[in-house]
């Protein structure tokens, strides 16, 4: 396998393939890699631990990790998790996340509880955590961050490995988070972290988010370099985290390849098709990816508790089952929203769409089946209010996004050298396993 080198990239702290622990094997999996190959199921994997919902940022933070509960619940009583391989991800390690982050930052996070924050209090100002930030520090706070991030490494990973087409971690997709400093409700860049697993293999991937909020911790770290790709629909004007304009197209190499879709209040299913597919397909025409990472926040749909936008489960889904559509590796992470039981609706209903299965409408039975009273039905109906966004505004964005496109000098290429296979342990047999020289065998 050959991987793809670039000096102004630093990719170290993978994780290794041997940190998956498969719980259920995947019903239909077609051999062979999905780029390139006629029509058949993609083989999907997803990363799911157990403790990840358990936490919780406060009594009256917008961000409930407890989401995650209920969209897994509804996912298991949908009868999904017989369509694809359910692995429980590894927790990722300090080593790992300094790939990308600030070893001052990751320690400081690895460090800091509730009960010791008198101690912490310059590094707490420094590193935008706290009180008095949108970033409290609560009981496991580490724990949390590398259950998420580690899901996102390990579907890079098998991403890489060729083991799978799509990888789905909604854990995932905690798009805010700096170098050394958390930002909105996010601490670890997981999404950082798994693109730079990528990178050791694919020389493009491209990073698409449809979260109300735009990415810019992704679009920051990523903002000088060719080999990454952003583009990102999302509310700008008066609106965090503020960035975002159609003139934020990157710099140096990178120049051209930030991609940003500045919107506005009450944006529909049918506006935001009108962005999303064209500037998709020309991207796909000109960038050529070996990798997608969709980034899919439910806080863009209708009646979210803190977005703007006036989406339905189908008109957020489409951008899903349109990219799926390229048939190139996709790792799909979730990211925000806060009104929790249409968070759940709407990864249950993508991963549907991921699988090619249909669920009926009704919501079956299951342990937080009271949170979707009073209808007990899986999609939304979009609330009656105006689209702010006009027919010759989306125009504009639209014929200015596709110019900047079109501006780029085609796919960027990168040297590429071979890269060590993963190293196996020996299934049984004399001298094997006894921590001889055995054990370390390579494919």
């Amino acid at each position: 396998m050959a991987a793809a080198t670039d000096g102004s990239l630093d990719a170290s702290g993978g994780a290794s393939e041997s940190s998956l622990v498969p719980v259920s094997s995947n019903d239909e999996r077609p051999s062979g890699s999905n780029v390139g190959r006629g029509a058949g199921k993609s083989r999907v994997s997803y990363f799911y631990q157990s403790d990840v919902g358990h936490y919780y940022y406060g009594p009256s933070h917008p961000m409930k990790p407890h989401r995650l509960k209920l969209a897994h619940h509804l996912i298991l009583s949908y009868g999904l998790y017989r369509k694809m391989e359910v692995y429980r991800p590894h927790a990722a390690t300090p080593g790992e996340m300094m790939a990308f982050h600030a070893e001052d930052y990751v320690n400081f996070l690895s460090r800091i509880t509730p009960d010791n924050l008198r101690s912490f209090t310059s590094q707490m100002q420094k590193f935008n955590a706290g009180d008095y930030t949108d970033c409290p520090v609560f009981d496991g706070l580490f724990e949390f961050t590398s259950f998420y991030t580690g899901a996102s490494i390990d579907g890079a990973v098998q991403l890489n490995n060729g083991t799978t087409d799509v990888a789905i971690n909604w854990s995932g997709g905690l798009h805010h988070a700096k170098k050394s400093e958390a930002s909105g409700f996010c601490y670890i860049n997981d999404i950082v972290l798994s693109i730079l697993e990528l990178l050791k293999v694919h020389a493009r991937v491209l990073y698409i988010d449809i979260d109300v909020h735009h990415g810019d911790g992704v679009e920051e770290a990523f903002y000088c370099t060719d080999r990454v790709m952003t583009f990102s629909l999302h509310k700008y004007g008066d609106f965090f985290p503020g960035s975002g304009d159609l003139t934020d197209i990157g710099a140096r190499e990178g120049e051209g390849f930030s991609v940003n879709a500045p919107l506005t209040s009450g944006m529909t299913d049918e506006s935001y098709e009108k962005i999303f597919k064209p500037v998709m397909r020309k991207i796909m025409e000109i960038y050529r990816p070996g990798a997608i990472v969709l980034q899919c926040g439910a806080d863009s749909l209708t009646g979210d508790r803190l977005g703007c936008f006036n989406l339905s489960l189908k008109g957020h889904a489409e951008c899903v089952r349109f990219v799926k559509g390229f048939r190139v590796p996709t790792l799909v992470l979730g990211g925000g929203g806060y009104t929790i039981r249409n968070v759940a609706r709407c990864w249950a209903y993508e991963t549907s769409v991921l699988l090619d299965v249909d669920i009926p409408n009704e919501i079956p039975y299951n342990d937080y089946f009271e949170y979707y009273a009073p209808d007990f039905q899986l999609h939304l109906t979009p609330e009656p209010r105006e689209n702010l966004n006009t027919d010759k505004s989306l125009e504009d964005i639209r014929v200015q996004l596709l110019t900047q496109l079109q501006g780029l000098k085609g796919a960027p290429s990168v040297q590429m050298q071979e890269i060590p296979p993963p190293i196996y342990t020996a299934q049984g047999g004399e001298g094997e396993k006894d921590g001889g020289a055995k054990d370390d065998i390579r494919d």
